[in-house]
């Protein structure tokens, strides 16, 4: 670390996966580690397990830095986590989610504080929710600050979220659950009687996407139950290769969620990808193929966003200026 002092240890702690970093006091990563032992699969139920997973992945750096703050986001927080942080409304920064924030304190004495989810209630409509992606706007915001004003984050995975940011703030989103129903689909349903490896023909593969976004394009509202079951029939005919169609169907799904989320958002918002790569080419091909050219890619941005959070609760100064 070339002699660099750390400043805190930050903690981006999941589902399936935690991961630490070591971080100065200009938010600068100097180390970071990484482990399986997200929230459900820890060493031992409850607090802890929590705790075992912790020392397991920080306690070295806690013998060396004892007096170091630490901040946690993510599932952690959530009901089956360390110690439940109820959701902070909308519209919500970083602020107002070092103000939900609560706290435990370890055998050893450390303190972690946990940050809060985010609850959207829009008119009319059932409410929403996220943890984690909260953390990720918050450091996206930090490194690109020209996207506080007006701004669209789109985060691909599994529960999908489709965020609108003004003025710095979560003001609302919405949650697609496209990652889940093709796993659900592919996997254990009908549909995936035909389906084959799409690795042995990658050229089929990608041609069938184009074709399952395709005819997202041209289907009305409430019509995907009826379009996912070309899936089979187009198996069935030889349309579509069984190769093809996990693809034809992710192409089906994905362009259903982008024509859905672009239809209720903002005019003039700047569009904004955080995510897995891999996921995030695959939206950023389906928003191309839709006309939507000009969007920006990010890679991870939990740590400047624990950062953030870890400034706005009074754990360290603000820098002068954040790290690009």
């Amino acid at each position: 670390m070339n002699g660099v002092k750390p400043a805190l240890i930050a903690l981006d702690w999941g589902t399936s996966s935690l991961r630490g970093f070591l971080m100065d006091a200009a938010g600068r990563v100097l180390e970071q580690r990484g482990s399986r032992q997200g929230i459900t699969n820890l060493p031992e139920p409850g607090p802890a397990g929590f705790e075992a997973a912790f020392e397991a992945l920080c306690g070295a750096w806690l013998e060396q830095w004892q007096e170091l703050p630490v901040v946690a986001g993510g599932m952690v927080g959530s009901a089956q986590g360390w110690r439940e942080a109820p959701y902070a409304p909308c519209p919500a920064d970083a602020r107002r989610l070092a103000a939900a924030a609560v706290e435990v304190v370890t055998r050893r004495g450390v303190r972690v504080l946990i940050a809060p989810g985010v609850l959207s209630r829009p008119p009319g409509a059932a409410p929403d929710v996220m943890r984690g992606e909260e953390i990720q706007i918050a450091g996206a915001l930090i490194l690109h600050p020209e996207l506080s004003v007006r701004s669209l984050f789109l985060m691909p995975g599994t529960h999908s979220k489709w965020v609108e940011v003004r003025e710095g703030c979560i003001i609302g989103f919405r949650t697609y659950m496209t990652g889940e129903l093709f796993a659900v689909l592919s996997r254990h349903s009908l549909l995936g009687r035909l389906m084959t490896d799409p690795a042995a023909a990658p050229d089929q593969a990608e041609a069938g996407f184009a074709r399952g976004v395709a005819m997202a394009q041209e289907a009305r509202a409430g019509d995907l139950a009826h379009r996912i079951f070309a899936a089979r029939t187009l198996g069935l005919t030889g349309e579509v290769p069984g190769s093809a169609l996990q693809d034809f169907l992710s192409g089906l799904l994905i362009g259903q969620e982008v024509i859905s989320a672009l239809d209720g958002a903002a005019d003039g918002a700047r569009l904004a990808l955080i995510g897995e790569e891999g996921l995030c080419r695959r939206y950023a091909g389906v928003l191309q193929a839709l006309g939507h050219a000009a969007f920006l890619q990010l890679g991870n941005t939990a740590p400047p966003g624990l950062f953030h959070f870890a400034v706005e609760a009074g754990l360290l100064a603000p820098p002068q200026e954040f790290p690009r």
